[in-house]
């Protein structure tokens, strides 16, 4: 089924809510806790979600020329310094709408949805708290790292590996079998490292 633009990004708003929605519901002490991201708790995963909710096209245009056009070094820098703003406000920033219709420079509504689902669940599978992101979007994070082969950009491949959701309806490939929740599918297709999945490295 092909997939329009529209219908993709119309997803990325609710995913969002959702893991504000979570983050809002746990103690507060969970804005510190770390992340699947190394270095980072969840407060600097959700600042850096949220950059397009506090710098519009000139001020991240400013922001990433300070850094001699670096966006490493930019996204490390903004995590970090609006990772010390209250965290309400960053929850208030995953649930603006400026974030609903963002897309990534080059990336699109598939860019985007991915972003959202993939940092989710770097915030949630880290401090055990439930899935956000809906199976919906999450099947379609996966059809993208999977058949798409989006998946190299993080250095991994499933080549030669049927892999299996467990909790969904979701499966790829051809080969020994890789069963897992889907959120931990999605996290190793994205080089985090997950119980009992081996992908191919390089």
């Amino acid at each position: 089924m092909i997939i329009v633009y529209d219908q993709m990004q119309v997803l990325v708003g609710p995913q969002l809510r959702a893991l504000a929605d979570v983050l809002a519901g746990g103690p507060a002490s969970v804005a510190d806790a770390p992340s699947l991201c190394e270095g980072w708790a969840l407060r600097h995963v959700v600042a850096h979600m949220t950059m397009a909710a506090r710098y519009d096209v000139s001020a991240f245009m400013a922001e990433l020329a300070a850094v001699g056009g670096d966006f490493g070094t930019l996204s490390e820098k903004v995590a970090r310094r609006d990772g010390d703003l209250p965290f309400d406000l960053l929850l208030a920033d995953l649930r603006s709408d400026t974030m609903a219709a963002w897309a990534p420079p080059g990336g699109g509504a598939a860019g985007a949805l991915s972003h959202a689902v993939i940092h989710s669940l770097d915030i949630t599978a880290a401090a055990g708290l439930p899935r956000a992101a809906e199976d919906r979007a999450v099947r379609l994070v996966l059809d993208g790292l999977a058949e798409d082969g989006a998946s190299r950009h993080f250095g991994v491949s499933a080549a030669g590996l049927l892999l299996r959701a467990t909790d969904l309806d979701w499966q790829w490939g051809r080969g020994p079998l890789v069963e897992a929740p889907a959120g931990d599918l999605v996290l190793a297709l994205a080089a985090r490292a997950r119980p009992g999945i081996d992908l191919h490295v390089g």
